[in-house]
């Protein structure tokens, strides 16, 4: 099997090459930690909708990290939603505009406002939950989930799916119903979304199964992007690795993760896709873990690939963050046993 190697990029455009790494799950970075069970407490209730999971705290006599402020200083409502851990930006706007935010008694009409220590939000009825540092986690999507907390058509999603001890988390980005493969879920919903925009420059990589024929100089063209039907896709970086009977198994990284960008691209080359599994995120990969479950990135890791300036502003400096880690453990998240078989 041909391997491939693309170059990853942090937010602030340094290549992560990932040579000389000791990690699992991180490239270029110290190996990242357990499941930092000292830092997992029992959540306040949260409002219904959105993608977050409520889930119960860690085990008893573990060491509580301090809660910080919901609201620790003026910022727009929507900020303050995500920063607590409800939902992202967009998702906050929609709220209110279906009119599930009150302030100060006030049902909120309009996202334009700033709130501060002193005002009451609730959303739902509910108080805006304390926030928790922030975290993210790795998670190994199986085929078959949707993205999304509540889905109109009735099909189980990764938030009915997550295993015990996770708190209330969001998505970064989307995989879709038939897409399996790493997913990272954060507590922060300004982290989700500086970590999901084009402009972050981290690479997403996919194994790909796909039924046809493609030469690698048709795939080298990608390089320069191309547009389908209208819609122009960046850069698409592939290989092709085997091929085993009518289908070839291909390497595919994008920047961008536009709807269902991979499965579309290789379909204007005469590709059919049948089997689609994200392997890494930026720097973060899926490697060993299995369908289901989920591993705690350690805060130190995290830090180091936001940037001190972000990550200060998401408070990811506390120095004894790692001793948290150590004491967590490195075992992952794991899902509770199923009667009925894994898909693939």
């Amino acid at each position: 099997m041909r391997k491939s190697s693309f170059g990853h990029r942090s937010p602030r455009g340094k290549p992560q090459d990932g040579r000389g790494s000791r990690s699992r799950a991180f490239s270029g970075k110290p190996r990242e930690g357990g499941d930092d069970r000292g830092e997992r407490r029992e959540k306040a209730a949260s409002p219904a909708g959105g993608h977050f999971r409520k889930r119960p705290g860690g085990p008893a006599g573990k060491r509580v990290v301090q809660k910080i402020a919901s609201i620790s200083e003026p910022m727009r409502i929507a900020k303050a939603m995500a920063r607590a851990g409800l939902c992202s930006r967009r998702e906050a706007e929609r709220w209110i505009a279906d009119g599930r935010v009150n302030v100060n008694g006030k049902v909120l009409k309009t996202p334009a406002i700033e709130v501060g220590p002193r005002d009451r939000v609730l959303v739902d009825g509910q108080p805006l939950p304390v926030a928790e540092p922030s975290q993210l986690w790795r998670y190994n999507k199986a085929k078959g989930l949707v993205t999304t907390h509540n889905d109109p058509q009735g099909r189980p999603t990764v938030f009915d799916n997550l295993p015990p001890g996770l708190p209330r988390v969001i998505s970064v980005g989307r995989l879709d119903f038939n897409t399996e493969g790493l997913i990272l879920l954060t507590n922060d919903g300004e982290l989700a979304r500086h970590l999901e925009l084009p402009a972050t420059g981290w690479l997403r990589r996919y194994r790909v199964r796909a039924k046809g024929r493609v030469t690698q100089a048709d795939l080298d063209k990608l390089k320069e992007g191309v547009e389908i039907e209208g819609v122009r896709y960046g850069p698409v970086e592939a290989v092709v690795d085997t091929t085993q009977g009518a289908n070839m198994w291909l390497t595919v990284g994008i920047r961008e993760g536009k709807n269902r960008e991979v499965r579309k691209v290789l379909s204007n080359l005469g590709l059919d896709v049948n089997r689609l599994i994200r392997i890494s995120f930026g720097p973060f990969q899926l490697l060993d873990l299995k369908p289901g479950e989920a591993e705690v990135v350690r805060r130190r890791v995290l830090a180091d690939q936001l940037g001190p300036e972000l990550a200060a502003e998401f408070g990811l400096t506390d120095k004894d963050d790692d001793a948290a880690g150590k004491r967590g453990g490195r075992k992952p998240h794991r899902p509770q046993k199923s009667k009925g078989k894994q898909e693939t």
